[in-house]
């Protein structure tokens, strides 16, 4: 996927975010395991959220467990880099053909 429409897929999952009581704390928070697509907070809980999106396929399949791993590593680099001690999850948000799914709470099984 090019990064046109990576963008465009994460303004979309920013835009529905928003919609839905989310606060957005920060995008594109880089670590040294990968990065973290959005940072958002609702109901003081904070929520690490990976985008994937597509047209022609299920974009879910690409949130394979090898990002996972990395995404929960960049996920406490955050929380130490910036102190925090907050309530989270670590949630997938699929964007495909203009719709929005919101999956919270994705490691819970993998931890």
């Amino acid at each position: 996927m090019s990064r046109e429409k990576g963008k465009e897929g994460e303004n979309l999952a920013c835009l529905f975010l928003e919609q839905n009581g989310f606060e957005i704390i920060e995008r594109n928070f880089f670590a040294k395991y990968g990065e973290i697509d959005i940072i958002a907070t609702k109901d003081d809980v904070l929520h690490f959220v990976e985008v994937k999106s597509g047209e022609n396929f299920e974009p879910i399949m690409n949130l394979t467990a090898q990002k996972l791993q990395k995404l929960i590593k960049a996920t406490h680099i955050y929380l130490t880099k910036h102190r925090l001690a907050n309530v989270y999850c670590i949630d997938a948000l699929i964007v495909k053909r203009g719709q929005c799914e919101l999956i919270e709470n994705i490691t819970m099984g993998a931890l």
